[in-house]
């Protein structure tokens, strides 16, 4: 069955495929009953979310996943609970989208050499009126039969050390988290376990994020094996974190994932939303 509780999903407000109404939408008819929008360095598609979920009888929690770089590496951040009209975190969402725009045209010159011209133009008509992304450039490849699924894409081109990637001087983690915090948010560090850290390396992030001030982490992320979420769960307790989770959901496409479709919360730690206003309306996410 079903999570109740999604807190990490995507619409084209950045990088999903389905608009703020539709995705809300869709998470009530997989009886989601309590969510939070987290797009990619954006706030734009939180109202209409919003009124889709207050219309649905949803809870619906403000966010937004913050693009980090720690130690070389990309780690992002979520913010919940957010007020998306903050200066200091709208100051920064500029200035997070300057980044993905220099990307997105370093990244269509790359493609271009490689014979895969009028590669930004696509992208940018697939992303409407978002900030080009990765997955836009992956979704234009499909859709011009360039490869056959967006997983082709990112593995022969998209990532790190293919021939489209280009890395990008993201926000440092610490300034991430003051924005967050500066909005009234809570920051969670998302999806731990995608990095490519060793176990000494992703405990030292998690000092790092801590310190820092965050106080929450991804403990279920999609569907995961059990052992997964022991480890996270432990690591969370360890560190002295609360546990968070969500699918990651950003597209239908993504067959195998659905918004609630995550494996079951630890008992290992506090949920985020412990202490939240009206913590009665909260429920287990297994129910």
């Amino acid at each position: 069955m079903p999570s109740a509780i999604d807190l990490h999903l995507h619409s084209n407000a950045s990088d999903g495929a389905l608009t703020p109404g539709d995705l809300v939408a869709l998470a009530h008819r997989q009886q989601v009953r309590s969510m939070a929008l987290t797009d990619h360095d954006s706030v734009e598609g939180l109202a209409d979310a919003r009124r889709a979920a207050e219309s649905l009888g949803i809870r619906f929690v403000l966010g937004i996943e913050l693009s980090v770089s720690w130690e070389r590496i990309d780690v992002h951040v979520v913010g919940l609970g957010i007020d998306p009209g903050e200066s200091t975190l709208l100051r920064g969402i500029a200035q997070q989208q300057e980044k993905r725009e220099t990307r997105a045209i370093a990244m269509g010159e790359r493609l271009a050499r490689k014979g895969f011209p009028g590669a930004l133009e696509g992208a940018r008509s697939l992303a409407g009126e978002a900030t080009v992304t990765r997955t836009h450039f992956a979704r234009w490849m499909v859709s011009a039969g360039h490869v056959s699924d967006l997983q082709a894409a990112f593995k022969r081109y998209l990532r790190r050390g293919k021939p489209g990637y280009v890395a990008c001087d993201w926000i440092p983690l610490e300034e991430a988290v003051e924005w967050i915090r500066r909005a009234g948010g809570q920051a969670v560090l998302a999806h731990p376990l995608r990095y490519p850290l060793n176990q000494r390396k992703l405990r030292r992030l998690i000092d790092r994020f801590t310190e820092a001030g965050g106080e929450g982490m991804e403990v279920v992320s999609g569907r995961q094996p059990p052992d997964q979420t022991t480890l996270l769960g432990q690591l969370c307790d360890w560190h002295g974190l609360k546990g968070s989770c969500g699918s990651d959901f950003h597209s239908p496409d993504q067959t195998w994932l659905t918004p609630g479709g995550i494996s079951p919360f630890p008992r290992l730690c506090p949920p985020i939303w412990q202490g939240w206003p009206d913590i009665d309306a909260w429920m287990d996410p297994a129910a």
